[in-house]
């Protein structure tokens, strides 16, 4: 085992820019109206298993169905895109189900939200450059902190108001949505 801090840090700030969970609040809390509960500890573990899981298994399982890394990104890059749009406009375009309580936790929360395209491509990028238990413990540093924010979003929505979450949804809508192209344009360019 060879810990580096440095690979550590840099694979902590790099899935910290990409996860943007505190980025993600204003949709946190919408989704929390929509459906009451969020289970953080449930949204945070599962996130943290599928970045884990496929550190590991990515590669290979994309390889066996047949699918490479840039349609993943870009399939991914719809579902950002359909979010952001939800926060812009106002409008709802992902419906509950109604079954258990804890789904929304699982979708749209921890994937594709936290564990999404941006993020699990980025896992792989990183695997190509740095150990692997490295970016396991930066995977592990970001889970605290996604399970911090989920925790305390409310106490966030508190501060901000309900005229700050709507504004700061709106304004991160537009960054999301921008997120969305630029995971669309840099991929769907491979893929001819």
């Amino acid at each position: 085992m060879g810990f580096n801090l440095k690979e550590i840090f840099t694979s902590f700030m790099v899935l910290f820019a990409v996860i943007d969970i505190v980025g993600s609040v204003p949709i946190i809390i919408d989704l929390r109206k929509k459906v009451g509960h969020i289970q953080s500890e449930k949204a945070s573990v599962i996130a943290g298993v599928i970045m884990i899981l496929f550190l590991f298994l990515g590669q290979s399982l994309l390889t066996i169905i047949g699918i490479d890394v840039n349609s993943f990104a870009v399939a991914g890059s719809f579902v950002l895109f359909f979010i952001a749009l939800e926060m812009i406009l106002g409008i709802t375009l992902y419906k509950d189900n109604g079954g258990e309580e804890g789904t929304t936790s699982v979708f749209p929360l921890a994937f594709p939200l936290i564990a999404g395209p941006g993020s699990l491509t980025t896992l792989l990028s990183l695997r190509s450059e740095f150990r692997i238990e490295n970016i396991i413990v930066g995977v592990l540093l970001n889970v605290i902190l996604i399970y911090v924010v989920l925790k305390t979003s409310s106490k966030i929505e508190r501060l901000i108001g309900a005229g700050g979450i709507n504004v700061v949804r709106k304004v991160f809508g537009v960054i999301l949505l921008a997120i969305s192209v630029k995971l669309f344009t840099a991929n769907i360019k491979a893929l001819f």
